[in-house]
Formats: C-alpha cells, sequence, structure tokens
C-alpha cells in the first residue's frame, strides 16, 4: 500500500473539475425535481392519482420502478431519479475507477509511477478511495438538499443512502473489470454494460407478481431501490450492497496480485500472421467494430423491449395528472404516440455515449503513441481523423434508426401493423441523427483544439440529457433548454419536423468538425 495517498492526492487534482461538477450536479437536479413536483401535483389527491397510475402501467413500472407510498411528495418526486439515477451514478463511478486504474496501466504512466516507492496495490486501493469517497459526498450533498427542499431529513438521508451504496457497488464491479480486461475500452464496456444489465434486471423484476421479484433482488440498481426512501425507508437493505462490494473489492485484489503489468485476466486475440489491412479506413473499421457492434445489437434489444410496451400507456388515459405530466415532457397528442416519441428522444440521446466512444479513439491512439507511427506513412492527419469520425458519425446514425425499426418492429407486432409502425418508427428515429452528429463534432473540436479535455464530453452529454429529461419540469428559461443539441430534435412519432431545425444541427456539427480538423492539422502531437 506504498504511496496510496500520494496517488490518492494525485487523482483528485485530476479530476478536481469533473468530479465537482458531477457531484454537484446531481445534487441540484435531485432538489429540483422535489420543488417542481411539489408545484405539478399540489394536492394529496392528485399526487395519489399520479402514483396509482405509474403503478399500474407497465410501460413506467418498467423504466422507472413502483412508487411505493401513493401519498409521499418524496416518493413521486424521485420516481424518475430513484433508479435511472443511481444507473447514472454507476457509470460514472465505472468511469472514474478505470481511468485511474486500468487506463493508468494501458498508457504507461502506472509503469513509470510504479519504478517509485510505490506499492504493487496502491494505484488500485487509490482508485477506491477516491471514488467510494466521492460516492458518499454525493450522498451526503443529495441528502442535505432534499432536506433543505422541504422533504423529512429520515427520507432525505435513505435516498442519499441509495445513491452513494450504487456508487461504491459499482466501483467495485469497475475494479473487477479494470483488472480482468487488457484494455481501458474493454474495461469500460463490461463496467457500462454491467449497469445496463443491472437496470435491465430491475425493470424485469419490478414487472413479476412479487413485490419485488427475484430479478430486483440480483441488480445493484434494484438494491438502491429497494431502500424505499419517503416510503418506509428500509435501512436494512443496505446490508445487501456492503456485502456484495466486501466480496468484490478482495476479488479484484486477489486478481491484481496474480496477473503482470499490462496483462488481464481476459487477453486480447492476436490478429492474423499476415495483416490484410490496406488502409487507415479498414484499420479504424478494425478497431472501431467491437464497439459498434455491441451498440448495435443492444440498442436494437432495447428498443423491442420499450416496443412491446408501449401499448400498454394507454392505460393513462383515464389520468389527467398523467397527461399533464407527460405534456409537460413535450406534446400534446396521444399518450402511445407522446411515450413512443419520448423514448426515442431519450435513446436517441443515450446514442449521443457511442459518438463520444467511437470519436474518442482518436484521443486514445494519439496518447498510445500509434498516431506517430501511422503518420510516418503516407497517410495523413485529415484521412486519419476521418477515418474514426466516419464511424462515430454513420455509425451514430445506424444504431439510432436500428432502435427506432426495432422498436416498431415490437409495438407493429404487439398491435398487429408491423407494415405500418416499422417505417413509420424508422422515420421517427431518423429526425436524431443531426444531434448525435454534433456530439461527435463537440470531441472532435475538443480533440483539435484542447486534446486533454476530451474526457469533458462524457459531462456534457450528462449536462444534456438532465436538460432534456428535466428541463421542462424545473421550468428553466427556453434559452438553457436550447443549450442542449437535443432540444431542437423533432418529437417524433406525433410531432412536426422542422427543416430548418435539422439543417442547423447538421451545420452545427460541420462547423465543429471542420473547425476541430483544422486545429489538428496545425498542432503538435500531445502525450
Amino acid at each position: 500500500m506504498t504511496g496510496t495517498w500520494p496517488l490518492v492526492r494525485l487523482a483528485l487534482r485530476r479530476d478536481r473539475i469533473l468530479l465537482p461538477a458531477w457531484i454537484i450536479g446531481l445534487s441540484l437536479m435531485v432538489a429540483s425535481s422535489v420543488t417542481a413536483t411539489r408545484d405539478l401535483y399540489p394536492t394529496r389527491e392528485s399526487l395519489t392519482s399520479a402514483a396509482e397510475t405509474i403503478n399500474a402501467t407497465a410501460a413506467l413500472v418498467a423504466l422507472y420502478g413502483k412508487v411505493y407510498d401513493p401519498t409521499s411528495l418524496g416518493a413521486i418526486s424521485l420516481i424518475k431519479l430513484t433508479a435511472f439515477g443511481a444507473a447514472i451514478v454507476g457509470i460514472i463511478f465505472v468511469f472514474i475507477v478505470i481511468r485511474h486504474t486500468r487506463a493508468e496501466e494501458e498508457s504507461g504512466r502506472l509503469e513509470l509511477i510504479g519504478a517509485g516507492a510505490v506499492g504493487r496495490a496502491a494505484p488500485l486501493t487509490a482508485s477506491l478511495i477516491v471514488s467510494m469517497g466521492a460516492s458518499v459526498v454525493l450522498g451526503v450533498l443529495t441528502a442535505l438538499g432534499l432536506g433543505a427542499a422541504g422533504l423529512a431529513w429520515g427520507g432525505a438521508f435513505a435516498f442519499g443512502l441509495s445513491w452513494a451504496l450504487a456508487g461504491i457497488v459499482f466501483s467495485a464491479i469497475a475494479a473487477v473489470a479494470a483488472q480482468a480486461m487488457t484494455s481501458a475500452r474493454a474495461a469500460i464496456g463490461v463496467g457500462v454494460a454491467a449497469v445496463g444489465a443491472a437496470y435491465a434486471l430491475r425493470a424485469v423484476g419490478d414487472l413479476g407478481d412479487a413485490d419485488p421479484g427475484l430479478l430486483s433482488w440480483l441488480s445493484p440498481v434494484g438494491w438502491s431501490q429497494q431502500i424505499r426512501p419517503f416510503a418506509g425507508d428500509r435501512w436494512w437493505i443496505a446490508a445487501v450492497p456492503i456485502v456484495a462490494t466486501a466480496v468484490l473489492v478482495p476479488i479484484a485484489y486477489s486478481l491484481r496480485a496474480r496477473r503482470d503489468l499490462g496483462s488481464g485476466l481476459v487477453p486480447e486475440r492476436g490478429g492474423p500472421a499476415l495483416g490484410t489491412i490496406g488502409g487507415v479506413m479498414g484499420l479504424a473499421w478494425r478497431l472501431q467494430r467491437g464497439l459498434f457492434i455491441a451498440w448495435a445489437l443492444g440498442s436494437a434489444l432495447m428498443g423491442m423491449v420499450l416496443g412491446s410496451v408501449a401499448h400498454t400507456i394507454a392505460g393513462l388515459l383515464n389520468s389527467p395528472e398523467m397527461a399533464k405530466f407527460f405534456e409537460a415532457l413535450g406534446g400534446s397528442q396521444g399518450l402511445t404516440t407522446m411515450f413512443l416519441a419520448a423514448e426515442i428522444g431519450i435513446l436517441g440521446s443515450l446514442v449521443g455515449a457511442y459518438a463520444i466512444a467511437a470519436a474518442s479513439r482518436l484521443r486514445s491512439e494519439e496518447t498510445a503513441g500509434h498516431v506517430e507511427l501511422l503518420l510516418s506513412t503516407p497517410a495523413t492527419r485529415v484521412r486519419w481523423a476521418t477515418s474514426h469520425l466516419a464511424f462515430a458519425c454513420v455509425g451514430s446514425a445506424i444504431i439510432i434508426v436500428i432502435t427506432g425499426s426495432a422498436i416498431g418492429l415490437a409495438h407493429g407486432l404487439a398491435i398487429g401493423d408491423v407494415g405500418g409502425q416499422v417505417p413509420r418508427l424508422f422515420a421517427a428515429s431518423a429526425g436524431q441523427v443531426p444531434a448525435a452528429l454534433v456530439i461527435a463534432g463537440i470531441v472532435m473540436l475538443l480533440f483539435g483544439v484542447a486534446p486533454r479535455m476530451v474526457v469533458g464530453a462524457w459531462g456534457l452529454l450528462v449536462a444534456f440529457i438532465v436538460l432534456g429529461e428535466f428541463g421542462s419540469l424545473w421550468q428553466l428559461p427556453q434559452w438553457a433548454l436550447d443549450v442542449s443539441p437535443f432540444a431542437h430534435s423533432p418529437r417524433l412519432p406525433g410531432g412536426e419536423v422542422d427543416p430548418g431545425q435539422l439543417a442547423l444541427l447538421t451545420g452545427v456539427a460541420a462547423v465543429l468538425i471542420a473547425v476541430g480538423l483544422v486545429a489538428w492539422r496545425r498542432r503538435d502531437l500531445r502525450p
């Protein structure tokens, strides 16, 4: 453990902007949701009606979980943040742990650090101290914000505990993934997949006959939800994630002690003896194909799940409170159509994560020293950069329309109209493509102008998603909502298409990419 505390200070210095921004932003988001919900449901009867409608609608239970106390303002106001928020917290701390473990090892910096007075387990220990400590700080600040918003302090600290434990247990999962995988990209993929699987298990478990079902008890997201803040405050549930963490952390240390520096439990597969790659585009496909295929398959599966339950949203028609709730999310068309439009918009926003991951390959290839070797060949800087941008942009478009088509197929099978729903929702999803191009353009701009800030694109994406999910409910001014490129995407199906907005988004993406490419051509290579 020698050298642990200097590494902790180093990690905190590196995360001195992003980590406080995430913690403060999430804490303020929770407190603002309480204020907005209090205005939306001012009476006990309106709270009860909204809660009963949510619990009776399978689609909403699958997405957000159940309301366990229909009379509780806290339970209603935090319905979208209990499970969904725990998943966001999990993703954030997966990135933090892997950033300070496997990513440092892959870049070669950990080898240099290890040459000093640093113990073998110190880097892993430091990353866990930072991530788990930040989880606790997030939980405390969230609880204080809820209490300051007027909610019961017991429920406030129970909710803060649920988020803190989500961050802690996913930090432990990320620590295991960092030892098992050979590359940081693969470790992040495993960690994010674990978050997605936990969310899916919770969704299926909540739809079962039991309350909750067995699958919810297998999910870290389900554990956070079953603490039930403001609906009984079941503190004893905290023992489950604590025990899971106590099991996972020793596994991570055991794997670290049994492997060589730079290796992993799952070794990378070697290529053929005779290479067949003939240019930078072929190389980009070789590097990007795993990420693209995983996203395409996962998005198609998620689309099928959402499409299969979309028709159940019609049960909301008898609830004026929930109609008002969905109208606040943007729209007055039929509730099933509104639900489809809302989910396509959410999934379109999430595909922005693929655009960032694919475009960020530019920076990881530069820091690994691969770009320097490639540029010693006839390949030019622009040709190399556009090869990866092509997968970020075109790949995002393909994933989005695959998702829309999957939703249309499942929804069409459920209502007996496959021929009508597939092209309808294919077209609806295509309207989300320009916003994803803007996200890729932001990464390219950062890579060209400030390459060390490329990781900041993840923080911007989280901010854009939060604005889209909660901005209308918080009654933010229109200029604040317009900051997000997703705010300019058409709400389809059921809404109107503004060609000017789509052209604007496409033009902004083109400008960002062009400026980024020019800056990339003129700057030096940077580690």
